[in-house]
């Protein structure tokens, strides 16, 4: 059986790819589990200092897999009710994948790879970062199969793009793509389809062979943020920026800095324990 979902770590970059290519890496229970464990195998791993999510033969995931919605009777498998035991194993899958990416101590990268649509815009969005090409396309598409959206796309979309245009995407669905990705700060980058794999791998290793300590402690103040005032916010940095001033990271950044030279940072991801 192949794995729907790959795994490879070279110098200190995770890479997570999901591999339905036949499906457009539609999601199934096969690969919900399979990205489950990537997630908690690259958070925990010492040696993996960033994360790069991606899809195998030019897509990055198309969201729930519509073909076998209907080979068996729709999402609700014909059911006449909502199964209570089927939304807490979606709730538990959602918060284990896109929720465990939001949060993930250590910078995810997502390289978007042709289509992400439907729940796969949450498996984009969640990602710290965001990089694609010309072939790149979002489309939130649950207009189209007649659902109301999982997998954290509304909120995720919400908070990129604002309210109104947030609207515009879920209700009319209409296809994103490429220069207008980037426009909207669905992507960070955009760049030439053949320098894709290339230019995702430079900025995920540029990001492993940073200051994991101040970078986990950034990107905490950043999922703060938007859920605090501004005087909360500056008196929960402070004990996390005195931390990060403890370290050998800065120390090492500090001798750097004064000697005009780039930074070296300690091997190995540290972030965990400020």
């Amino acid at each position: 059986m192949v794995a729907e979902v790959l795994t490879d770590i070279t110098n200190g970059v995770g890479t997570i790819t999901l591999n339905r290519p036949d499906r457009r890496n539609a999601l199934s229970g096969g690969m919900i589990r399979g990205l489950i464990l990537a997630l908690n195998e690259m958070e925990s791993l010492r040696e993996v200092g960033a994360i790069i999510l991606t899809g195998a033969g030019g897509a990055f995931c198309s969201g729930g897999d519509i073909q076998s919605f209907h080979e068996q009777g729709g999402e609700g498998a014909g059911a006449a009710e909502i199964d209570r035991a089927a939304v807490e194993m979606q709730r538990r899958d959602q918060d284990e994948t896109v929720g465990r990416i939001h949060r993930c101590r250590k910078p995810v990268l997502a390289s978007i790879t042709g289509a992400a649509a439907g729940a796969g815009i949450g498996l984009a969005l969640a990602a710290d970062l965001r990089i694609g090409s010309p072939r790149t396309v979002f489309a939130t598409a649950f207009g189209a199969v007649g659902l109301g959206g999982d997998f954290g796309a509304a909120w995720l979309l919400d908070r990129l793009v604002g309210p109104a245009k947030a609207r515009e995407l879920m209700f009319l669905y209409p296809k994103i793509r490429g220069e207008e990705c980037l426009s909207l700060g669905l992507i960070n980058w955009l760049v030439p389809e053949d320098e894709l794999q290339q230019r995702t791998r430079e900025i995920a290793s540029r990001l492993a062979a940073g200051p994991s300590y101040a970078l986990e402690a950034m990107k905490q103040n950043l999922l703060r943020a938007p859920h605090e005032d501004l005087t909360a916010s500056m008196y929960a940095e402070v004990p996390l920026h005195k931390a990060t001033g403890l370290t050998d990271e800065h120390a090492a950044a500090v001798r750097a800095f004064v000697s005009k030279q780039a930074p070296t940072f300690p091997s190995g991801w540290h972030g965990q324990d400020i």
